[in-house]
């Protein structure tokens, strides 16, 4: 609150999308409620995050996205939330938590000064099959 207008944009992206998880977790708000909120905060991440590295010449997303370790699939979904039809919930979850997971060890993970990024086994293929998932994913909305 310190911050006002100039909150991190870590910050203020995780407050999104733990905000969406709360709600989700309520069941006061219909699937395509959830699938708006999701989709602002997921939107929001990715084209604030990119933001920075933006050139005067304009970059592609993916290719900002690889650059900053994003998965592209979630680019992908943000691509569709934005120009396309809308996701299925439990893609837009599954993305929720892909970039709960990157912030936590991009940004999280450094301000606390503690071995947070530090991953065991069952995480990596835990975050593994949720990008198998992803792709396929992916795949349907070709």
């Amino acid at each position: 609150s310190r911050y006002g207008p100039k909150m991190p944009l870590a910050v203020d992206c995780t407050a999104e999308l733990i905000r969406c998880k709360v709600l989700d977790s309520s069941g006061r708000l219909k699937s395509h409620e959830l699938i708006l909120s999701y989709g602002l905060a997921l939107v929001r991440f990715v084209n604030l995050i990119t933001e920075r590295k933006q050139k005067m010449v304009s970059i592609p997303l993916r290719q900002l996205a690889r650059e900053v370790d994003i998965p592209i699939w979630v680019v992908d979904l943000r691509h569709e939330l934005t120009h396309g039809k809308l996701p299925r919930l439990a893609l837009c979850r599954k993305g929720c938590d892909v970039v709960l997971d990157w912030l936590r060890k991009t940004y999280w993970s450094r301000q606390l000064g503690n071995n947070l990024c530090e991953e065991s086994e069952d995480e990596d293929e835990e975050q593994e099959e949720v990008e198998r998932n992803a792709e396929l994913d992916n795949d349907a909305w070709e």
